[in-house]
């Protein structure tokens, strides 16, 4: 038997579906999310490092919400964001980190609710995100939740860890480690 063949056989064959595979993902970008946020220090929402950022409340919301986008894109089949009866899922800025902990929570309940209810099947199904009626992209929805929820979460996560610095906050270690966690 050659190495090859001998290091082949040694990896299970498994296969993971992509609504596992979400659920997977959800459960620990979820925990990265909650101890980003448990730092968020009180009383400067409107902190900001440049006058072109946003400011840390608004930021800091952004985040706690994005895992509750989920929903939207397995449950419906596009989202116009200007159309006024999609308000409610504009992120609106949240004055305390208890709020934007229960905001993480039950996005976070939903999110698991329709990731379970939901096949690999309508994960390979198109999804639209509009603006003023119009497509502004279409991709598959597992495309979708990979890039516009995991990917952007990475994204605002990583700029609110920079803020948590520039206000003397401290900066946990999410994928590898940090100088506040790890000396």
């Amino acid at each position: 038997m050659s190495l090859e063949s001998s290091t082949l056989e040694a990896i299970p064959a498994t296969t993971l579906s992509l609504k596992q595979f979400f659920l997977d993902k959800l459960e620990r970008e979820a925990v990265l999310v909650r101890k980003t946020l448990e730092r968020v220090p009180e009383g400067i929402n409107d902190f900001k490092p440049h006058e072109r950022s946003m400011a840390l409340g608004y930021l800091a919301s952004i985040v706690a919400g994005i895992l509750g986008w989920i929903p939207t894109m397995i449950d419906r089949d596009e989202l116009d964001l200007d159309d006024p009866s999609n308000e409610a899922l504009r992120t609106k800025p949240l004055g305390t980190k208890a709020e934007m902990l229960a905001h993480l929570d039950r996005g976070l309940m939903a999110a698991r609710k329709s990731l379970a209810a939901t096949t690999d099947e309508h994960l390979l199904l198109p999804w639209t995100f509009k603006m003023g009626g119009r497509p502004v992209q279409q991709q598959p929805r597992n495309v979708m939740i990979a890039d516009a929820v995991f990917s952007h979460l990475a994204h605002h996560r990583g700029q609110l860890t920079v803020y948590l610095r520039l206000a003397d906050s401290t900066v946990p270690a999410l994928y590898g480690p940090s100088a506040d966690e790890f000396n």
